[in-house]
This record gives structure tokens, sequence and C-alpha cells, in this order.
């Protein structure tokens, strides 16, 4: 084994294959059962990599190129990070996605603690969606639209599945996410709670109030029943052409735009 002399003030770092101890690791996290397991998951990718270290998230083990090592060291620096250079073809073979040619990170969940909105806040409530580009996507829009909480359904994707992660872009270091069965959730809340429905007042014309929830179904069957029987109200994206319907993280964005538009820009 050869090691290569870090800089001064740069954190070091050694020349070895990745042992097969932490690749089975990393390649178990692909899957549930195991992120659980060992409470841990993966972030890929240069921008979601320097973005969860940055982050209130522990990053407990950081796969890189040296490329990446040296480019980055001052970032590297700043945390208590167990640094392991690897190659492109490695990081290939370990992650989930198709060309990842610069880092991995292995890093700790957040603990499933419950979150609610206060007064003045809106969050998002989610019911069984199911596809992990949309629940990243919703994420990343929740983001932009300074929503930082998500209350899912135990059926909702998980969070921390790695297509959700990529997806997300980074932005599930800035939003929190609380996994719980929602009927007896919403019997405890006081703030409104609007759904999107086929059926409800068009978005374009509704008069938001300062804060509440916004609730969006699954994919394929929409809210259900019991939960929308909770609902303060009802919401719509009114249709000027023939599609069937929409995309729910294009839906989510279209109603927070109008939740938004009326309301003061925040900090």
């Amino acid at each position: 084994m050869s090691s290569k002399r870090p800089k001064a003030g740069k954190k070091q770092y050694f020349r070895v294959m990745v042992s097969k101890n932490l690749s089975r690791l990393v390649r178990s996290l692909h899957q549930k059962k195991y992120r659980k397991t060992e409470n841990l998951f993966l972030v890929e990718g240069a921008k979601s990599v320097l973005e969860v270290i940055q982050s209130r998230y522990s990053v407990k083990t950081l796969l890189a190129t040296p490329m990446f090592l040296e480019e980055h060291a001052d970032i590297l620096s700043q945390k208590p990070l167990q640094l392991q250079e690897a190659s492109p073809t490695e990081l290939d073979a370990l992650g989930t996605l198709q060309t990842n040619h610069t880092a991995l990170a292995v890093v700790e969940m957040q603990p499933n603690l419950p979150l609610q909105a206060g007064p003045g806040e809106w969050a998002l409530l989610l019911e069984e969606v199911g596809d992990p580009g949309n629940l990243g996507t919703i994420i990343r829009i929740a983001d932009w639209y300074g929503i930082r909480k998500l209350i899912c359904s135990p059926g909702t994707v998980d969070f921390y599945n790695p297509k959700v992660v990529t997806s997300s872009k980074g932005s599930f270091t800035r939003v929190q996410a609380y996994y719980t069965e929602l009927l007896p959730f919403l019997e405890q809340q006081r703030l409104p709670v609007y759904g999107a429905d086929l059926q409800g007042e068009p978005v374009h014309s509704f008069a938001f109030p300062e804060g509440g929830y916004l609730l969006m179904g699954s994919e394929a069957h929409g809210i259900s029943p019991l939960v929308a029987a909770k609902l303060s109200g009802r919401l719509t994206i009114p249709a000027y052409g023939q599609a069937e319907s929409l995309n729910v993280a294009i839906a989510t964005a279209i109603i927070c735009d109008n939740l938004r538009r009326s309301q003061p820009i925040r900090p």
C-alpha cells in the first residue's frame, strides 16, 4: 500500500482499493431494508455530495476521485470525514447512477421526528406518492417555494431512496420529512388542509390563507376517501386542453406557485 502525502492543512487519504466490507455496505444501501438497519443512505454526484457535507447531516464516509478530493480540500477539511479515494470505475460499480465520476457519500439518516406547520407556515402532505422521481422533484419544488416540511404517509416512497436523493438535486438537505399515518395526524391539526382534486375550486382564483397544509394524493388513486373527509377545501388546476391528468410533481409546482403568488417573498 502506498500513501499520498497531503498538502499542508489538507486531510490525509490513502491510495488503496475500496475494501470489500465498504463495498458491501455501499451496495446494501441501495435497498430500503438495509438503509433502515444501518441508519445510513447514499448521496451521489459532486453537487449533492458538496451540499450534504455542508448541511446538518453527518457524513460517515466519502468515496471520491483524486481530482474531487484535491479541488474541494478546503471544504472537506471542515468536517470529520473518513475519506476514501476511489476510481470512476469503482464509483460507477458501487453507486446507483449510470455515470458518477466524482464522489459518493455514506450519510447518517435524520431521525423521524414529528413535524407540523406553525402559524403562518405552509407544509406539504403526501399520501402514497410512490414514484422516487416524483418525490425528489416535489422536494426540490418545496425548497424552491420555501416550504421546509413534508408530512408523508407510510406508503410514500422512502425519502432516502437513492433516486429521490439524486432527483432532489441537493434540496433534501433543506427540507425535512416526517412519516406518519395521515388520518390521526390530520385529526390533531387546527390549520386548514387543502387537497388537490379534479372537482375542487380553481386554484387561480382561490384565496389562500397565511398558512396551512397542501395535500397531494397518489399518482394513481388521488386522495383516499377517509383522508379527503378531513379536508378544509379542495383545489383543482383548470384544464384548457384534452390531457387526462397532470403528474403529481407538476401539479404540486403549479399549486405552490399560486399559493405564493399573493404572499410576500420571505428571506
